[in-house]
């Protein structure tokens, strides 16, 4: 038995904290226990009581007979390190603290969950809290409601995992009145030891979880959590589905506003990016979540997108028809056979393309007629079935219908029964026969698109990363010493730009001048037009001191340019130190992106891919990876940003060279693995050319951490 196994499927509990005094916390978890079935044998522990709920009562667990698995711990956050240590000695494997007062008090709270800490390392402990509402299993050869609330959910193939405990009780109150089940429930509380990676390693080896959900306030280890995440949907042989929702914001430190990168990676981001390269589903509302929960634990996965729509309400259908198509997916074409076998059961008003209207007054009969040949048509992938109640409708009778039809049929199945009270005894029948049921449209559709999607993820070609041969780190590595020598973080563009050259990125010719001659010199040798930037370690902000000026086409315009932007600093950055200014090609017109990346104070380093230029912040139409970041990924960060249509042929005008950005963002994923001081690091703009011609890194911007 593994130390998670003794908290999910513990031969032996003791209550430390039990009481026979109501609407305690202690009466609950100890009532909810024994009432609800518990298997194994349950040891109340309270010094005051002989008995409770007629079981003898021990004072402290060191009285208590025989082994212990686990040991649920209701006392007092100032006492609950030392009825952990008693526990300890008696030999228990693992615990779970519901008391409060840790270290979400802060002060002396955070201490005590440190000894805690302490306690369950030094004996090979797994605790699950403080802080929770605790743990239940309904596993028939289980039976545990290790919690206080006041509902055991029936048996399912779902399990939860909750950071919030409040929103627990509301969850298992809302599976109650929706009629489905959970496999496993846990609030993890403050997470002083058992995390959300241990649970989602033991949960992918159960076999009676088929579906994880779960609520994120914030996570431990992002890079760990995608790596496991992954395996479960979709690296390993029997993938399960993760579905999440997240909550709450992080507050972004000074550095982050620096960059853009940094000013667009918000807590939001951060979670989103961590949720594409895991698999994980985003769900934005509790009651999304549980809509699409029941579709992923009631019916098969959709081979394609292709969806039949049957109703008896033409206005229904095409709400439906709207909702499919703006979650990606396409309705199916229906074979001959099909509208053949349509005709023969259906009235000649009826519609037989796609949505199929089998008419208001349609009985069971039709129902019947119409989901058999949509589920036996080769172009069907997945089916909504819509019913409205009308006088005629045998509502009870199609629901059996469609029951009986999700059954043989080996494709998903969602029903939408619209309204609440005629159709109740339906949805009952839809409900308690696993039939996902839903009052509008819009929300099966939505969980036919999730399921799609998930199965594309598990069919997604497996790559890897990407590692290049053709780089420098000697030369980077020198470059950043200089840097630390001079006790500074930021890299001046032309310094900058020798780092790109030495891991490949393609650059422009650039060359440094500290006088007006110089700069003349270097615009003849590499021909006009050019840019000039200012080239100052204390200056990275160029453009707001008047540090830029772009399209010189002369030697008079960069003689008038050259005095102008000097003066300008001066004026605006009068103590910059100054290296002189960088003459550098201007790159011919195309598409302009950006490619950054900066270092999550707690995650690690965040690429970002976006539509670049002076817009970026304004339109945050960006998207973010943490590195290293395999091939797929890099093509799925362009191919995930809502303008990606500006890259793809379209209007007569040429597919932009993709192969080239997914380049950069990989050799960029190499360069920050090879060297983790680089805090930010902003290309902005990148001038994307047609398919086949490459692309220019315009601009550049490294700082390093302190």
């Amino acid at each position: 038995m593994s130390n998670l196994d003794s908290i999910f499927s513990s031969h032996s509990i003791a209550v430390v904290g039990a009481s026979s005094k109501p609407n305690t916390v202690g009466q609950s978890i100890f009532s909810n226990l024994l009432f609800s079935g518990y298997c194994g044998v349950l040891y109340p522990v309270n010094p005051k009581a002989k008995s409770i709920s007629g079981v003898r009562c021990y004072a402290n667990v060191k009285e208590i007979p025989g082994e212990l698995d686990l040991g649920i711990f209701i006392v007092p956050s100032v006492v609950t390190a030392q009825a952990l240590l008693e526990a300890a000695d008696k030999g228990i494997k693992a615990a779970i603290v519901i008391s409060a007062g840790f270290k979400e008090i802060g002060g002396e709270g955070v201490k005590r969950e440190e000894e805690l800490k302490r306690i369950v390392k030094e004996h090979g402990i797994k605790l699950v809290g403080p802080n929770c509402l605790g743990v239940i299993n309904t596993d028939p050869d289980v039976m545990m409601n290790a919690s206080f609330a006041k509902t055991m959910p029936k048996e399912g193939n779902i399990s939860f995992v909750s950071q919030s405990g409040a929103l627990c009780t509301a969850v298992l109150d809302y599976a109650k009145g929706n009629n489905f089940g959970f496999a496993k429930f846990i609030s993890i509380g403050n997470k002083a030891d058992v995390n959300e990676i241990d649970l989602l390693k033991y949960l992918h080896k159960d076999p009676k979880t088929d579906v994880i959900l779960m609520y994120v306030e914030d996570l431990m280890n992002g890079y760990e959590f995608i790596q496991v995440a992954r395996d479960i949907t979709g690296n390993d042989e029997n993938p399960k589905p993760i579905l999440a929702i997240k909550s709450g914001r992080t507050d972004q430190g000074a550095k982050a506003a620096s960059s853009h990168t940094g000013s667009l990676a918000g807590s939001d981001e951060v979670y989103e990016a961590i949720f594409n390269q895991a698999g994980i589903i985003r769900a934005e509302r509790v009651e999304e979540l549980f809509d699409l929960a029941i579709a992923f634990a009631q019916q098969p996965l959709p081979r394609g997108k292709r969806v039949a729509i049957v109703t008896n309400a033409g206005g229904p259908g095409i709400l439906a028809t709207d909702s499919c198509i703006r979650s990606g997916l396409e309705l199916a074409s229906f074979e001959e056979t099909t509208v053949e076998e349509l005709k023969k059961h259906l009235p000649p008003t009826a519609n037989f393309s796609n949505p199929i209207d089998v008419i208001g007054d349609a009985r069971h009969d039709r129902y019947h007629a119409a989901l058999s040949a949509v589920c036996n048509d080769p172009n069907v992938d997945s089916v909504i079935t819509i019913l409205t109640p009308q006088d005629m409708t045998d509502i009870e009778d199609i629901a059996w219908e469609i029951v009986n039809t999700s059954k043989s049929c080996n494709k998903p199945l969602l029903a939408n029964f619209m309204g609440i009270i005629d159709v109740s005894k339906g949805v009952q029948i839809l409900e308690e026969n696993e039939v996902p049921t839903y009052i509008f449209p819009e929300s099966a559709a939505k969980a036919l698109a999730s399921m799609y999607d998930y199965t594309q993820w598990c069919s997604r070609p497996r790559t890897e990363v990407r590692k290049y041969d053709d780089v420098d780190g000697e030369t980077v590595r020198k470059i950043f010493e200089k840097v630390r020598q001079e006790k500074r973080v930021h890299l001046p563009e032309i310094e900058a730009l020798e780092v790109l050259k030495a891991y490949g990125f393609p650059t422009l010719p650039s060359e440094l001048a500290t006088s007006a001659d110089d700069a003349l010199k270097a615009a003849k040798k590499m021909g006009y037009p050019v840019v000039l930037k200012i080239v100052s370690p204390d200056i990275i902000h160029k453009v707001d001191v008047g540090g830029v000026v772009v399209g010189i086409d002369s030697h008079n315009e960069l003689l008038d340019a050259y005095l102008e932007m000097t003066n300008s600093v001066a004026q605006k950055a009068p103590k910059a130190k100054l290296w002189g200014v960088n003459v550098q090609k201007m790159a011919s017109s195309g598409t302009e992106v950006i490619v950054g990346m900066n270092r999550d104070q707690k995650f690690g380093p965040l690429i970002m891919f976006g539509l670049g230029g002076t817009f970026v912040e304004a339109l945050r139409d960006v998207t973010f990876r943490f590195v290293p970041i395999l091939e797929l990924g890099a093509y799925r960060m362009i191919q995930s940003i809502r303008s990606y249509k500006m890259l793809e042929a379209f209007r007569g005008k040429k597919a932009k060279d993709i192969h080239a950005i997914a380049d950069i963002i990989m050799r960029l994923s190499q360069l920050i693995m090879d060297f983790p001081e680089i805090q930010e690091f902003d290309m902005n703009p990148i001038m994307v050319y047609e398919e086949g011609e490459g692309c220019k890194v315009a601009d550049v911007r490294i700082i390093l951490n302190k």
